[in-house]
C-alpha cells in the first residue's frame, strides 16, 4: 500500500483497446489500496506525425520551436483524456492534467527543456479527493507561461520527477519490454533479464544506447533515491528494479553490453596546435547545447594536429556548420563527417575492483578482426567506436565472452 506513480509509453497506449487495458491495470492498483498517479505518453507514432505536420507547414524554413512544442504536446493531452474517460467509465474516479495544470515548471530551450520544479498541490488535491491523477507526460511550462517539451522519452523524466516530488513508494515504468536485459534480445537471443541494477549502471546503459529509460529520468531517480520498476504493460511478471548500489550488485563484473548507432564521428583536419584552439572548437558547440562524447587529438606534426570527436546523429548538421565557420581562425583545412560508426560498450559496477576488463574487451574485438577507432572509459564502463557493420558481431562476441547469457 502506498503512492505509486505509473508511466505508460506510446506502445502501451497505442490504441483505444490498449488504453482500456491500461485503465484496468490502473483500476486494479487503486482497488488494491494504492493511491495512483499515472503519466502517459502520446499514442505510438503520434509525436512523429505531429512533427512531420509541423515541418510541412513551414516548407521554406525551420518551424518555430515554441510552436512545435505547442503542437507536439497535444499528443499526450489526447492520451491523458482518453485514459481518464476509460477509468471514470469503469467506476474509478480519475482526472486528467496537462503539464501546466500539474505545475511542472521547466527551464531551458524549447524541445529540450528540463524540469526545474513540480508544485504538487493540484496532484495532492486530486489524490486527496480519491481520484487517479492522469498527467500528460513530456511537457511542462516555463517562467513566461509557454508550453515546453522535454525531448524524446521525456515522459520517463516526468514520471520520476513526480515520484520524487510526491515521495512515492515507487515509480513503475510500463513499456513494451519486460525489463532491462544484458543485451538487446534481438541481437543476442540468449540475453537474460536483470532483476536488479544500480542507478549508475542504468545511467551508463541509457547513455550508451539502451532504449529502456531516458537518461535524465535515471539521473533524477538517482538524485532523489526513487526506486524504478521497469515492467511490461502486457504481462504481470516482475521486471527490473533500478535501485541504489548494493553489495550484491558490486559482485557482477559486467552487467550488460550495448551499442549506440546514433553516433557520428567528426574530424577537423590540420588544426593549428596552440593553446586555446580546442576550447575554441567546443565552446561554440556547447553554446548550442550540442553534447560531445569521444574526443581524440592526434600527435602534433609541423605545428598542426587532427582533432576527432563524436556527436549524436541529430546534432551532426549543426555541429558541422559551426566548425566549418571556424576553419579560418583555426587554421584548419577541412571537416570530415563519418556516420558509418557505432559505439559498443560494456557496463558493470564490478569493473571498479576487477583488473583486466578493458584488456579482455579489446582482445575479444581483435579476435573478431574489428578495428577500434576510439576509446572512452569510466570507472564502470568501457566504450569503443567501431565500423557500423560490425555492431551486432561485437555485441554478441562481448556478451558471450563475459558469460552474460542464460
Amino acid at each position: 500500500m502506498g503512492l505509486l506513480v505509473q508511466k505508460y509509453g506510446g506502445t502501451s497506449v497505442g490504441s483505444l483497446e490498449r488504453i482500456m487495458r491500461v485503465a484496468r491495470r490502473v483500476a486494479a492498483s487503486r482497488a488494491a489500496g494504492n493511491d495512483v498517479i499515472v503519466v502517459v505518453s502520446a499514442i505510438g507514432g503520434e509525436t512523429d506525425r505531429l512533427l512531420e505536420l509541423g515541418r510541412e507547414a513551414a516548407p521554406g524554413a525551420e518551424p518555430s520551436q515554441r510552436e512545435m512544442d505547442v503542437l507536439v504536446s497535444t499528443g499526450e493531452q489526447v492520451s491523458a483524456a482518453l485514459l481518464s474517460i476509460c477509468l471514470n467509465d469503469m467506476g474509478t474516479p480519475a482526472r486528467s492534467m496537462m503539464g501546466h495544470q500539474a505545475r511542472i515548471m521547466t527551464e531551458g530551450p524549447h524541445t529540450k527543456a528540463r524540469i526545474r520544479s513540480i508544485e504538487g498541490s493540484k496532484l495532492a488535491e486530486t489524490i486527496a479527493a480519491g481520484q487517479v491523477a492522469v498527467v500528460a507526460g513530456f511537457q511542462g511550462i516555463d517562467p513566461d507561461g509557454n508550453i515546453t517539451t522535454l525531448g524524446r522519452g521525456g515522459s520517463d523524466t516526468t514520471a520520476v520527477a513526480i515520484a520524487a516530488a510526491a515521495r512515492a513508494t515507487a515509480c513503475e515504468i510500463y513499456t513494451d519490454v519486460d525489463g532491462v536485459y544484458t543485451a538487446d534480445p534481438n541481437v543476442c537471443p540468449n540475453a537474460k533479464k536483470i532483476s536488479r541494477i544500480s542507478y549508475e549502471e542504468m545511467l551508463e546503459l541509457a547513455s550508451l544506447g539502451a532504449k529502456v529509460l531516458q537518461i535524465r529520468s535515471v539521473e533524477v531517480a538517482m538524485k532523489y533515491a526513487v526506486p524504478i520498476h521497469v515492467r511490461s504493460s502486457f504481462k504481470e511478471d516482475e521486471g527490473t528494479w533500478v535501485v541504489g548500489e548494493e553489495t550484491s550488485l558490486e559482485s557482477v563484473v559486467v552487467a550488460g553490453v550495448t551499442s549506440d548507432k546514433n553516433e557520428t564521428k567528426v574530424t577537423v583536419r590540420s588544426v593549428t596546435d596552440a593553446p586555446g584552439m580546442v576550447a575554441g572548437i567546443f565552446e561554440p558547440l556547447a553554446a548550442e547545447s550540442i553534447s560531445v562524447d569521444m574526443i581524440i587529438q592526434n600527435v602534433s606534426e609541423e605545428g598542426t594536429t587532427d582533432l576527432t570527436f563524436t556527436v549524436k546523429g541529430g546534432d551532426v548538421a549543426a555541429a558541422k556548420k559551426i566548425v566549418e565557420g571556424m576553419l579560418p581562425e583555426l587554421g584548419a583545412k577541412a571537416v570530415i563527417v563519418d556516420e558509418d560508426v557505432v559505439k559498443v560498450s560494456i557496463v558493470g559496477l564490478g569493473m571498479r575492483s576487477h583488473a583486466g576488463v578493458a584488456a579482455k574487451m579489446f582482445r575479444v574485438l581483435a579476435e573478431e578482426r574489428i578495428n577500434i577507432q576510439a576509446i572512452t572509459t569510466s570507472e564502470i564502463k568501457v566504450s569503443c567506436l567501431i565500423e557500423a557493420k560490425y555492431a551486432e558481431l561485437a555485441v554478441r562476441a562481448l556478451h558471450d565472452a563475459f558469460d552474460l547469457g542464460t
